[in-house]
């Protein structure tokens, strides 16, 4: 089974483990009765089986609802509060003095030179300082104000472009309050993409960090043309003599005061309505040129409203780290379903985040274990990076440290798959590595990317939470599915949410229909008041991504394929379309690496290939005979056609030429593949692996070259 997969190998004598097993089974005899009736796990086991969403009705293809929403989809969080101004000043008059934002401060910087030489910045940060509801409020409505100073008009565009903090929120409340419509950058985007970002939307003021503004704003501020107002979050920049004429810096704090001491007499004209844009949210497109999404309010509501339902208990005893990018639609979604129900959420960064990170100085402490946050999100490579380094520890624990881990690791993983807990465990054995993460989550969120079924259970183990797998896209205001608390299967993405509907659709060329047995599969398709506008300045992809059905329902195709099981929860099996979320949320589209090396002498054909598991690319190649022959000679490698093309070391070289063309392309150094196959024999029509137009068939050539997949990646690729 795959539970037996995961477990982890001991050297433990056969005799003395027979013993340690007899203890065990006595230890769970003897405290099961008081455990089943104390802990509230009936309940929870009983839940785990139920089923959790079923199609409304029996044709084929019917749409999945979850059981809480079979009569009708949830779209707003409490009445009456239908725009995210609304939605605030709810929160603010319920919660009112409770903290809201916390930041912590910086002791002290200093530059640590590493024995190689570079140099390291170190931070050694106090405690959190918090804002509460009302602080955030009055903040958010005085910046508004001052924006409208400064010329900015209801409706129109404004860009943030700014790391995951506490003046990102205060601004994003500003622009939903008065109606400007927020559009969002990563922080980690290259040149060329903020400019067509920025020029596409036709923006005139940027948010953005001093750092920011030196190291990226600073290249391209005179490619864009319309740029008046850049507004510093993080205090006045130094003086920036490059600067074009008429664009003026302003710190945060001198529009909040403009606001302040502005006349807003006819300011109710400007409050929005549901259907008015609140963000345009650039994402990565296939091309390399980001797209802008088109984010109305009540898409946003609906959205959070589905997600908030999954999380039991929410309230004002939960504290939030943010610390992924708030251009993100999973960290603004997951910020404003805190906010909205009372809870503080406070600010990090992946370089502040534990103890052992980049920026933290050692012997003083991280964001985490400062903060004890109850819940969190995370992508799946921060689980995967927590996971490999408390393994690395176990491995550096002694003999018996290690069995004993072992030993319960292994048997709270036989635990968890019947739906029982291990209070034991937790607390004399995991103790120490559930402080890692402060030790009081309660729920961890994963998003972004799919999560790998060992990594999902060892968190499950180690965090003694469970870990929440979601499904979503921005074109669905990151909403979709995410899976029950008291649901610890692995590898699935949970039933839908109670804002959403998903219905699966026959993709042919791919072989996936909704009359499959056992499961029906096809391409998911989401409808509900969380499916977005569609594409900024882009009808042509919006009619193609998009469609109305004949009740008015709006429905998106996300390209991926799906499987849904009997209990109603979905399972991603497959991607329609080429482009591929490496694990650490790049995309990369396989068509264009493809592209920019086929023209090469040295290759007849190539297919790309890349894993949402792992963080690099890989490939297939059919080289040139003439070429690679010659190639082979020039090295001094002498074989038959077969050896040439099996030799690691032919591999090697083929991967320079391969790189040099990438670079020369301008390919990111992510999508250049990392290793490849040589293979020895063409791909014809004949042999399955291309069309008759010669188009590469992707799953056919992923099943024949499966065994040199799993040798590229290593073992356990799925």
């Amino acid at each position: 089974s795959q539970e037996a997969k995961m477990k982890l190998k001991h050297d433990i004598n056969p005799v003395l483990l027979q013993f340690i097993n007899f203890i065990i089974l006595v230890y769970s005899f003897i405290t099961y009765i008081p455990w089943y009736i104390l802990s509230g796990s009936r309940e929870a086991i009983a839940k785990s089986k139920q089923v959790k969403a079923k199609p409304v009705n029996n044709k084929p293809g019917g749409a999945y609802r979850s059981v809480n929403s079979q009569h009708c989809l949830a779209s707003v969080l409490c009445p009456g509060c239908d725009t995210l101004d609304k939605v605030f000043k709810y929160a603010k008059t319920k919660y009112k003095d409770k903290k809201l934002l916390g930041t912590r401060e910086i002791l002290k910087e200093e530059d640590e030179i590493q024995p190689s030489g570079k140099i390291f910045k170190k931070v050694i940060l106090g405690k959190y300082t918090w804002l509460s509801y009302e602080d955030v409020y009055i903040k958010a409505v005085n910046f508004g104000n001052g924006l409208a100073v400064l010329g900015q008009q209801p409706k129109t565009n404004i860009a943030i472009f700014c790391e995951t903090r506490a003046e990102w929120m205060i601004a994003a409340q500003a622009c939903f309050m008065c109606n400007y419509q927020l559009v969002t950058l990563y922080a980690t985007l290259g040149g060329p993409a903020i400019v067509h970002g920025l020029n596409e939307t036709e923006v005139t003021t940027i948010i953005t960090s001093k750092e920011l503004m030196q190291t990226k704003l600073k290249e391209i501020v005179s490619q864009v043309p319309r740029l008046r107002h850049i507004i510093t979050v993080d205090g006045k920049p130094t003086t920036w003599a490059e600067f074009p004429k008429g664009v003026i810096v302003h710190t945060m704090a001198s529009v909040q005061a403009m606001g302040a001491k502005a006349d807003t007499g006819n300011k109710q004209l400007a409050r929005p309505v549901p259907s008015d844009i609140a963000v345009v949210m650039y994402t990565s497109g296939s091309t390399g040129i980001p797209k802008g999404v088109m984010i109305s309010h009540c898409n946003i509501i609906a959205g959070i409203t589905g997600m908030a339902e999954r999380i039991p208990n929410l309230g004002e005893k939960d504290i939030y780290i943010g610390y992924l990018p708030l251009a993100h639609v999973l960290e603004l979604s997951a910020e404003l379903v805190c906010l909205s129900h009372g809870c503080r959420i406070g600010y990090s960064s992946p370089q502040t985040l534990a103890d052992q990170s980049s920026k933290i100085k050692k012997g003083s402490k991280g964001d985490v274990t400062t903060l004890r946050p109850t819940l969190m999100a995370a992508v799946p490579e921060i689980m995967d990076r927590i996971y490999k380094n408390v393994m690395n520890k176990v491995n550096e624990m002694t003999t018996f440290q290690r069995n004993l881990f072992i030993l319960a690791y292994n048997y709270k993983m036989e635990q968890i798959s019947k739906g029982y807990t291990t209070p034991l465990c937790d607390s004399l054995i995991f103790r120490k590595v559930r402080m890692l993460l402060g030790g009081k989550i309660r729920i961890l969120l994963c998003g972004g990317a799919p999560l790998s079924a060992a990594t999902q259970r060892f968190m499950n183990i180690c965090f003694c939470c469970p870990v929440g797998q979601g499904y979503g896209l921005t074109e669905s205001s990151g909403a979709g599915t995410i899976t029950d608390v008291w649901d610890y299967t692995t590898g699935r993405v949970g039933p839908p949410l109670v804002c959403c509907e998903i219905k699966l659709m026959n993709w042919e060329e791919g072989g996936y229909y909704n009359t499959d047995k056992p499961y029906p599969r096809g391409e998911i398709l989401i409808g509900g008041q969380n499916v977005t506008v569609g594409y900024y300045k882009d009808e042509e992809r919006t009619k193609r991504d998009y469609f109305v059905d004949e009740n008015g329902q709006r429905w998106l195709h996300t390209g991926d394929v799906g499987e849904f099981h009997q209990d109603g929860c979905l399972k991603i099996i497959d991607r329609k379309k080429d482009l591929v979320k490496l694990q650490a949320g790049e995309y990369v589209s396989l068509g264009k690496v493809e592209a920019a090396l086929k023209n090469l002498p040295l290759v007849d054909n190539i297919c790309a290939y890349a894993s949402s598991f792992h963080s690099y690319v890989i490939g297939f190649v059919v080289p040139n005979q003439k070429e690679l022959a010659e190639l082979a000679r020039k090295k001094g490698f002498k074989g038959t056609w077969e050896e040439i093309c099996n030799s690691p070391e032919m591999e090697k070289e083929v991967l320079k030429v391969l790189a040099e063309a990438a670079m020369a392309a301008n390919l990111e150094k992510f999508e250049i593949p990392v290793k490849i196959r040589l293979s020895p024999d063409p791909w014809t029509p004949e042999t399955g692996l291309v069309t008759d137009a010669f188009k590469l068939k992707r799953k056919e050539l992923t099943a024949y070259y499966r065994a040199d997949i799993d040798r590229m990646y290593g073992k356990n690729v799925k």
